[in-house]
């Protein structure tokens, strides 16, 4: 079995790949995988950390925002995807798949649309509520589109759809670990109320600012921080944390490794609202404040939250007011026992198990 998984940018996107190879793997030990990301993107790092080969295309995205140097950007990107398909090309017809499988990000445009104008398989795992544009333009040629919430017949043939759930990391999927081992992992206090605080694999600003703002009164307060704040973010809270003498009550971190027991050790996450973060939260099974990032396509993450919160198993504050309420929203429901035993029911109710293995059920299906 020769399988390309396509597609990055963060870590919603390569966390789900990895899972999926790692389901490949095991359902054929001697399957080769090779995958294909973006240069100077995250996968570039974290694939082969996870044992697998990968390829960098010059493939970037439209930048948004315009100044000067964004525009000179954009005028690059035709010739960055003229190559990126060239490359690609010869890959295929040196790799020779069974089956191409795209999860999102910037190199799977180029990878599956000439995957499929040369003849091959290609699968699609549509991972938000909302589907982006590009795989709405590749289901067109698509064998399977696998998705993870209901309703996605308006943007895909009905015909194409199966409905898998979004694949997370093993570890958080058997969450195996205790809350103990997570209080003691990051050397915190077993009586005190703890608050995990994750912007996504690559922080966000405005959490990170909104636990800055709110330093001065955690320090002596009696609720317990893990924070994640990203690369970009780390040292500025690291010297804050350090300023305000808040390190006994806030654990700064610039990415967290054992997120199963960061989540063991949480009462309450705040998280941004990634389809992969709100699949694993649903596993976890813990009540959450979603603060959704208001810079991506479609505006998918207010969609993904506010399917949470239309069914009670989440609350929602806008990215706007997160410096405002965020850590407010945090302490009342810490402080609301029955409201956080109702969300943890109903979010746990929303999980979805074995995702990897049933898209590894369609690869084969199609394959054969």
């Amino acid at each position: 079995m020769k399988i390309i998984i396509s597609g990055g940018g963060s870590g919603g996107h390569i966390f789900p790949a990895v899972a999926i190879a790692n389901a490949v793997r095991r359902r054929w030990t001697d399957a080769e995988v090779l995958f294909v990301g973006a240069e100077g993107r995250m996968e570039m790092e974290k694939v082969p950390a996870a044992g697998y080969e990968i390829l960098g295309l010059p493939i970037a995205g439209l930048q948004r925002k315009l100044t000067l140097a964004n525009i000179w950007k954009n005028l690059q990107l035709p010739f960055r995807m003229v190559a990126s398909r060239r490359k690609v090309k010869k890959v295929l017809r040196s790799f020779g798949p069974d089956v191409v499988v795209g999860v999102g990000g910037f190199a799977s445009e180029p990878t599956l649309k000439a995957a499929a104008a040369m003849g091959y398989r290609t699968l699609l795992q549509e991972q938000n509520s909302y589907a982006g544009l590009t795989n709405k333009m590749l289901a067109r040629s698509a064998q399977c589109i696998c998705v993870a919430y209901d309703g996605m017949e308006r943007f895909f043939p009905k015909e194409k759809i199966v409905f898998t759930g979004n694949p997370v990391r093993k570890d958080i999927e058997e969450m195996a670990c205790s809350r103990a081992e997570g209080l003691s992992h990051f050397g915190l206090e077993e009586d005190v109320p703890t608050v995990l605080v994750v912007g996504g694999s690559l922080g966000a600003r405005s959490i990170n600012q909104m636990m800055l703002v709110g330093l001065p009164a955690l320090a002596d307060g009696k609720v317990q921080y893990v924070w994640q704040t990203g690369r970009w973010g780390y040292d500025e809270a690291k010297a804050a944390v350090a300023a305000t003498g808040a390190a006994g009550r806030v654990k700064v971190h610039q990415f967290i490794q054992r997120m199963d027991l960061a989540y063991a050790a949480a009462d309450v996450v705040v998280s941004r609202a990634g389809a992969i973060a709100i699949s694993e939260l649903c596993l976890v099974g813990k009540p959450v404040v979603l603060i959704p990032s208001p810079n991506v396509a479609e505006n998918h993450q207010t969609k993904n939250a506010m399917a949470l919160v239309d069914k009670g198993a989440a609350l929602i504050v806008s990215d706007a007011e997160c410096g405002a309420k965020g850590i407010a929203t945090v302490e009342s429901l810490l402080a609301d026992a029955p409201r956080r035993e109702a969300m943890a029911a109903a979010i746990r109710g929303l999980a979805v198990r074995g995702a990897a293995d049933k898209i590894v059920d369609q690869i084969e299906r199609i394959v054969r």
